[in-house]
């Protein structure tokens, strides 16, 4: 054989050992990627609304939505069940080109599902962990809640870490935790990133700013790990995650997301449901105005492809005591017809106890719905000693 001749098979020779590895390493990436997802994954029992009908098909990019659950544990010396301080739905419509965040206070005062009681919004999570939140969270909204995320306080560290940081303008200077942020244009790394999603108390809007940093946050990182090519990224990714976040997607649902929503994650709508601020029985909550949340349930069923409705479905329901103000006119809104426990002028009335609080009078009529037993349907921790206690306003 002549010497060219050797040269030309030595090469071809060396580009199939290079184009075998990179196969070998290719499906050995995948597979370990494919593995983690395994890890963090977990189904829930749930009680949907949509359990009669077929769920989203994430392959054929049919538009779905997906309740992302921010935990405050893992960190800082935290270790318990904890809340879901952090609480925001996704809905996603590649057809549309447009994603929609919503972001939900933890204190609206809303029907826990499987719970029998009226709460706090983010005790779902400590009654009934993810399955209860969703529950709840569908029935507040009048949509399904197709899939789940949640991550803790290191999850979140460790992601924003994993996309490289994430660039923001801070608003003013505070402190958290001994973490000292400037006011200006900077790069967070997940240490000081956590802390931009924290801090609430030194924001002049309090939960409602934290709420749009949290959205913040959450949106700048999507974009980042949508942008980052390659599976030995993700890899990366899911690594720092992976003791530290759980989701009822497959590896398959992530692979079909990254590859047919992409479209939608480069246009996000976001959206905060307020509420007004009302004590009942010396506990703070977030009351819903009722047009504003019809509002938003119509926005996310657009988004969805489902009917919209002309008024508020949640009145329809014969437990919404008075969950809820006229946000035209600034009353209380009483679907129940027969409850006292606001008079005519909209103000409300210690003198009646409801089972969303306890109070001073009344209490032969009051069962404490905390200590009532777990609904067998559900994957339950049982809470820390002072989860099960009244609500008293819970954060950060």
């Amino acid at each position: 054989m002549s010497r060219w001749k050797k040269i030309v098979v030595g090469i071809i020779i060396l580009l199939n050992c290079l184009v075998g590895g990179a196969t070998i390493y290719a499906v050995q990436v995948t597979k370990d990627a494919s593995q983690m997802v395994s890890n963090i994954r977990q189904t829930v029992k749930r009680n949907s609304i949509r359990e009669n009908t077929t769920s989203p098909n994430i392959d054929n990019a049919e538009p779905f939505s997906i309740l992302l659950l921010g935990v405050d544990t893992g960190d800082l010396g935290r270790d318990e069940q904890g809340r879901s301080d952090s609480m925001m739905v996704v809905t996603v419509n590649p057809q549309q080109g447009k994603s929609t965040i919503v972001s939900l206070g933890r204190d609206t005062l809303t029907k826990i599902v499987g719970y029998d009681t009226n709460d706090k919004l983010n005790h779902a999570y400590a009654f009934g962990g993810e399955g209860m939140s969703m529950d709840t969270i569908e029935n507040l909204l009048d949509i399904p809640i197709d899939h789940y995320v949640t991550i803790n306080m290191r999850g979140l560290k460790d992601l924003i870490d994993a996309v490289g940081g994430i660039e923001v303008d801070n608003q003013f200077d505070f402190e958290l935790d001994g973490i000292e942020l400037s006011k200006g244009k900077q790069t967070l790394n997940g240490e000081t990133g956590l802390a931009y999603a924290r801090m609430r108390y030194q924001d002049p809007e309090g939960d409602v700013g934290r709420q749009k940093r949290q959205r913040e946050v959450v949106t700048k990182i999507l974009n980042k790990a949508m942008s980052i090519n390659g599976v030995s990224n993700y890899r990366k990714i899911l690594k720092a995650v992976e003791k530290n976040m759980k989701t009822d997607l497959s590896w398959d649902d992530m692979l079909d997301i990254g590859t047919n929503y992409l479209s939608a994650f480069k246009n996000i709508d976001q959206k905060q449901l307020d509420g007004q601020s009302q004590l009942i029985d010396e506990v703070y909550y977030q009351l819903l105005g009722m047009n504003e949340l019809l509002t938003v349930q119509n926005a996310l069923k657009e988004q969805l492809g489902l009917p919209t409705a002309d008024t508020l479905p949640n009145l329809a329901d014969p437990d919404s005591y008075n969950l809820f103000y006229n946000d035209t006119d600034g009353s209380i809104v009483d679907s129940s017809q027969s409850s006292t426990g606001y008079d005519e002028t909209g103000t409300y009335d210690q003198g009646t106890v409801y089972d969303y609080g306890t109070g001073t009078t009344g209490q032969e009529q009051y069962v404490d719905p905390n200590q009532q037993q777990y609904d067998g349907t559900y994957d339950q921790q049982v809470p820390a000693d002072d989860y099960l206690q009244p609500a008293t306003g819970y954060g950060y």
